[in-house]
């Protein structure tokens, strides 16, 4: 690996589901201050890359995580970057898919209240409540880009042309729509360590 120094670094873009998500974080750890602790003590290591995270995802990540529990390399290690939301250019057709699948989903979410609503006298109330929960959830979030945080993700990685490193199904696939770069975040230690190597 002669002239490895000279390689180009890297644009990595984090999601707080590599921490938060146990079936993504367990190779890091067993809780989320594990997680992003060991993270960082490898991302401490790794001369390759840049880490990035929205301002909107820090503020979600301490939600879940207390910030005094973090490495002091925190700060250090991640860069703070919203996307410039005035300025960066998106296919129009991500726009026209985005409103379109939302459509299909709204009748989804339509169709599993009718149902509630039908077999509320079989299940009673409270079931009834539960299972629309989950049919609604399943028919207008799961595999689609629904918050603030997961928008600036895709933007941030479409305008510094990063990486996306996330456990959301909804943001790979999405990302896949627009050419964004992800790895599959349960190889992301893997990835890693690799790279200090």
């Amino acid at each position: 690996m002669i002239f490895s120094f000279l390689k180009k670094r890297r644009k990595i873009v984090l999601d707080t589901s590599i921490f938060i998500n146990p079936d993504v974080r367990n190779p890091f750890g067993k809780t989320p201050e594990e997680a992003i602790n060991e993270f960082l003590n490898l991302a401490k290591k790794s001369l390759y890359f840049d880490f990035y995270m929205p301002s909107s995802v820090v503020k979600e990540l301490f939600y879940f995580i207390d910030e005094k529990r973090l490495s002091r390399d925190f700060y250090y290690l991640i860069r703070i970057k919203s996307p410039d939301k005035h300025r960066i250019l998106c296919p129009a057709i991500f726009f026209y898919e985005l409103v379109e699948e939302m459509r299909i989903r709204i009748n989804k979410g339509l169709r599993a209240a009718e149902h509630a609503v039908k077999t509320v006298s079989q299940k009673g109330i409270e079931d009834t409540i539960k299972d629309l929960r989950k049919k609604y959830r399943e028919a207008l979030r799961e595999g689609i880009i629904d918050s603030k945080e997961d928008v600036d993700l895709i933007f941030l990685s479409l305008e510094i042309k990063a990486t996306l490193i996330t456990g959301d199904q909804g943001l790979i696939k999405w990302a896949d729509k627009i050419g964004i770069e992800w790895i599959i975040p349960e190889k992301f230690k893997e990835f890693l360590i690799s790279s200090i190597r």
